[in-house]
């Protein structure tokens, strides 16, 4: 298969538990799995895109588990390499009725921290139109970092475009300004740019998102979409328009939104949208993620999306 977009990052084994609380009194879990990349590559399959997925797991149930299950999705699993040496990572998220939700993580030593640039699946990414990164893996470790920055460098020699979602996640850098320095140069490898509020502070010491997407497209970013959250997305692609975004009645579970927002705007440029309207499509998907407790389970179908768009007309019974 030759895929559309190529994405390539950890996914852990996600354990949510079946009532909010702190997690101390937790007893009981529902598994399911959470990855950004793969969370991108399933949008995108279910919106009926070929995706691949790139990893390493480890040989364990755990592994096996998170394997069939992004297969089961639709997207190609070919190149995850399985290794004895390592484990597979876990999460566990903790629930809370006032307040954010917390994610604990257990992946130090894991095996998708030892992917190196010789692991990279260089005809996938030649071939594929897009290749999707977020800022999480060259966090895990310093050959992930390596592949981080050899992926764009051989989507580039490939005339493959790029798109980063910083996705920062502070516990994964030894320091701030580690984690500036990495993330800003990936920013300058990327052609599209993702940003949200908090990681336009974060970056480029800017509150506006007029700035934010100023400051990426400076450093070379043809595209920047700003996530608003409910208040949609900012895109700038030489011209900033706001693009607003969905009401959703009931916010039950937000991570993985960004991930869906990411996925609904590639799938508007792979369906030759303008940036607008990959934006409309975008600020959907992720309206959608919200709506259920999981990082995968809310995302939409095509024709899911076509009809919440007014596209395409509804089954009538």
């Amino acid at each position: 298969m030759t895929p559309d977009v190529l994405t390539l990052g950890e996914t852990m084994v996600l354990f949510t538990p079946e009532q909010s609380g702190p997690m101390k009194h937790q007893q009981t879990y529902k598994k399911s799995l959470g990855g950004a990349e793969s969370n991108v590559a399933i949008a995108l399959s279910r919106l009926d895109h070929d995706v691949g997925w790139h990893s390493k797991l480890g040989a364990d149930p755990h592994g096996e588990y998170i394997n069939s299950f992004v297969r089961g999705e639709g997207v190609d699993t070919s190149t995850v390499e399985v290794i004895e040496s390592a484990p597979t990572g876990v999460m566990f998220k903790e629930r809370r009725a006032l307040g954010e939700s917390s994610v604990y993580y257990h992946r130090h030593g894991s095996a998708a921290n030892t992917m190196t640039p010789a692991d990279l699946p260089d005809d996938a990414i030649a071939e594929a139109e897009y290749l999707h990164l977020t800022g999480i893996t060259p966090a895990l470790s310093e050959s992930c970092r390596e592949s981080t920055f050899a992926a764009i460098e051989r989507a580039h020699e490939a005339d493959t475009t790029v798109s980063f979602d910083p996705n920062i996640r502070h516990k994964l850098w030894e320091s701030e300004g580690e984690m500036r320095r990495t993330l800003l140069a990936l920013v300058e490898g990327s052609d599209i740019v993702f940003p949200g509020i908090e990681e336009g502070r974060a970056l480029f010491d800017a509150d506006a998102p007029e700035d934010i997407a100023a400051a990426c497209r400076a450093r070379g970013a043809a595209v920047a979409v700003v996530k608003l959250g409910a208040e949609g997305a900012l895109v700038d692609d030489g011209e900033r328009t706001h693009v607003p975004g969905y009401e959703v009645e009931r916010v039950v579970d937000p991570i993985g939104a960004g991930d869906g927002f990411a996925a609904g705007f590639l799938d508007g440029r792979l369906r030759g949208a303008g940036a607008v309207e990959a934006t409309r499509r975008a600020n959907a998907v992720g309206a959608f993620a919200t709506t259920v407790t999981g990082d995968v389970e809310g995302l939409p179908t095509e024709r899911e999306l076509d009809v919440f768009l007014g596209e395409r007309e509804a089954l009538r019974r």
